[in-house]
């Protein structure tokens, strides 16, 4: 796994009155055990990959309590799990990554919003949205409304998303709806405590079953039914939630407050969603509007739920100011327009700032249309609305210094150049690397051709040294987007999937179709064992499984060869030039079909993680341990570094040379190899070069060790005399 939580599991197991301490993936794992979960499931993805991982290694406590655990094979998988809420008093949750999470499990969801449930039904999503995100830039919001799905946005603090997860369960059983909770990639990992409630062991669950099924025509989704279930969402489920809502005090006002003798702005006022709360109260900090526990001379409305918006609340806030300013992230801006439309039924004059209109300036925008908003964006926005807003405020204090800015500046002068961007990119010594510098050569031979990316670990392809892969529809769909596009150049197209890919939409999207359609296009799996972009969790065919996966008879090979795949090849993706003969092969031969290279190699970042504790304990007990690392002989190399252009290893690189002669730099592999042996490998199958060595560092070596190191130093020295 990308991270280990055994020790810290052991804090879901605190009572009642004890104080919890940890990070919020851990908090949220807390709260489910604390609301009475019958089951739990999810897929991985950032920035919620590690619940799963916490819910695995915590699934001993959860046999204890009779909780069902599942990591599924796709969103769809784990969405459809909830249906077991439909007609039984049970709760449940499952996890994804959103938005892509979200679309994967729409069509379970669509039924699921629309059946309604009896037992809580809550999925946590991991909203990635922003500057550190690895998807496009979209919102979970419009799907909570699409199909009236109530969506939780806590405060990333402890305290208040454990609260938003209780809750939601709550919510979702009052008002017979499922309940989405959000969170950003701050809230996951932010720290902080919280007191504990005991857990409580579900009414239903593995420990104590069903013991009859329940039939109800009313929850299957089809007419007459689904005209009903539409009618039940408006004239009761969303009048109960809002009840729930403003009964339960889901939303929290902070009032505005006298700092430092300076009286509170009354007649202003912020309205945010819960998850910018933070950086909302930190810029009016810097603005020295606020301190540093979070109390604020400008009132702030957090909105904790923002679908469905309580109207009767955000009139409260906004009656009697002049004018609010809505904090809402991300593009279209729905919860600004609601507000305004909300002002405007109760004949509200309070003026609303926000975003930017495209094609309209308004003088009350003050942030940007899209994008996140970081702190330096936050800060910038709200000072802008504090001078129009209020222009009693002294002009300096709306003056603070950018101290993101000045930093960037301050590393440009040290640097004498403006900061580098530091992309991603492979981990060292990654087994798909080797494959991308085969199909470079293979370009250096035939010309370009066209490749269909995937989602994972190998889209970093699209980046310098390869810039391969020209197009990326979604997890496992590379097959299925290059049927179109195949047919239309005079060469065979190839697509690249991996291993997490094919078994979550690939064999079905992908390879089911192009067998069916007899496609005549190239498929590269990269099968390194895991679902490695999302950090290594397990895979029905990976090769180290936890006790409680034990799959194995699901090999990719016999999948291919079951749906009908024909030409298969298995090549070992460190072998550069083997792999580029396949490749070859694969574009050259008169077979008419889909043809398959698995190129196996198991995730090198993985394998260390394994290996290093087995070596450190090997070591402990003085016994043998082996490791191989490659370097370069500055004397024969020639500065070509064609090795560099083919492999991207960030172990390799260029240093000056020692000879005061010679002013090129020479190819130099640093401490960090990790002994896979690509960049010997390119060079060779590239241009015959003679520079790189290979070197075995032994540890604790025996006798038969110290002879042969004996021998070589004998016969080098007679080779090359001092």
């Amino acid at each position: 796994m990308e991270r280990s939580f055994k020790e810290e599991i052991k804090l879901l197991r605190l009572a009642e009155g004890e104080v919890f301490h940890g990070e919020g993936i851990l908090a949220v794992t807390k709260a489910l055990l604390q609301s009475g979960v019958s089951y739990v499931g999810g897929y991985q993805g950032a920035p919620i990959s590690h619940l799963i991982d916490v819910l695995a290694d915590a699934r001993e406590l959860m046999d204890e309590m009779g909780i069902h655990f599942e990591a599924n094979a796709s969103e769809a998988g784990a969405a459809a799990m909830l249906s077991a809420s439909i007609n039984y008093p049970v709760r449940g949750a499952v996890t994804w990554k959103s938005t892509v999470g979200t679309n994967v499990a729409s069509d379970a969801l669509a039924n699921l919003a629309s059946s309604g449930v009896k037992g809580g039904a809550v999925i946590i999503i991991g909203e990635d949205y922003g500057e550190g995100s690895s998807i496009m830039q979209e919102r979970s919001h419009a799907f909570a409304m699409k199909s009236q799905i109530w969506l939780l946005d806590p405060r990333p603090t402890l305290p208040s998303i454990v609260r938003a997860v209780e809750k939601a369960f709550e919510l979702s059983e009052a008002s017979n709806t499922p309940v989405m909770v959000e969170l950003r990639i701050r809230a996951c990992h932010v720290h902080g405590a919280f007191t504990c409630k005991d857990n409580r062991a579900p009414a239903i669950s593995r420990a104590a079953p069903l013991t009859a099924p329940s039939f109800d025509y009313g929850n299957i989704v089809l007419p007459p039914s689904s005209y009903a279930q539409e009618k039940h969402k408006i004239e009761k489920r969303w009048p109960a939630a809002l009840e729930f809502i403003r009964r339960e005090g889901l939303n929290e006002v902070i009032d505005g407050v006298a700092l430092d003798g300076a009286a509170p702005l009354a007649d202003i006022g912020i309205l945010t969603q819960g998850g910018l709360t933070n950086a909302v109260l930190r810029a009016l900090a810097q603005l020295g509007l606020a301190d540093a526990h979070g109390a604020s001379r400008v009132p702030v409305y957090v909105m904790n739920v923002t679908y469905p918006l309580v109207p009767e609340e955000l009139t409260a806030f906004c009656a009697g100011k002049r004018a609010v300013l809505m904090v809402e992230e991300g593009q279209p801006a729905y919860l600004e327009d609601a507000l305004g439309a909300v002002l405007r039924r109760a004949d509200l004059n309070t003026r609303v700032y926000g975003k930017e209109v495209p094609g309209q300036p308004v003088d009350t925008a003050v942030f940007p249309l899209a994008g996140e908003y970081t702190g330096e964006v936050m800060q910038k926005g709200i000072a802008a609305f504090l001078r129009a807003a209020a222009p009693a405020l002294p002009g300096d204090a709306l003056a603070a210094p950018d101290a993101v800015a000045a930093l960037k500046r301050r590393a440009a002068e040290l640097l004498g150049a403006p900061v580098p961007n530091r992309p991603p990119g492979f981990c060292i010594g990654c087994p798909e690397r080797p494959v991308f510098s085969a199909m470079k050569l293979l370009e250096r031979e035939s010309g370009g051709y066209h490749v269909s990316a995937d989602i994972g670990c190998h889209l970093f392809s699209s980046l310098p040294p390869f810039n391969i892969g020209n197009t990326v529809l979604g997890y496992g769909l590379g097959l299925a987007s290059n049927s179109a596009i195949g047919p239309l150049f005079n060469k065979r197209s190839l697509t690249v999937m991996g291993d997490g890919g094919f078994w979550h939409n690939g064999l079905s999207s992908g390879v089911s179709n192009a067998v069916f359609n007899n496609d005549d296009g190239i498929l590269v799996i990269m099968k390194n064992g895991y679902s490695s972009a999302t950090g290594t969790q397990e895979l029905p065919s990976s090769p180290h499984q936890s006790q409680a996966h034990r799959a194995t008879d699901m090999g990719i090979e016999k999948t291919l060869a079951g749906m009908g795949v024909k030409w298969l090849k298995v090549v070992d993706n460190y072998r550069v030039s083997n792999t580029l003969k396949v490749l070859r092969e694969a574009m050259t031969t008169p077979f008419a079909g889909l043809k398959v290279i698995v190129a196996e190699g198991e995730c090198q970042l993985e394998r260390q993680r394994r290996l290093r504790p087995i070596n450190a304990e090997k070591l402990r007990r003085g016994e043998r341990v082996l490791r191989v690392r490659y370097g370069v002989d500055e004397d024969t190399c020639t500065g070509d570094h064609s090795c560099i252009r083919l492999s991207g290893c960030p172990s390799l690189t260029i240093k000056d040379s020692s000879d005061p002669l010679r002013v090129d730099p020479v190819a130099h592999v640093n401490n960090n190899c990790v002994g896979c042996g690509l960049c010997g490998e390119v060079s060779h199958a590239a241009t015959l070069c003679p520079s790189f060595y290979r070197a075995e560092i032994v540890h604790n070596p025996g006798w038969w060790d110290r002879l042969k190191a004996r021998l070589r130093a004998a016969v080098i020295g007679v080779l090359q005399p001092a």
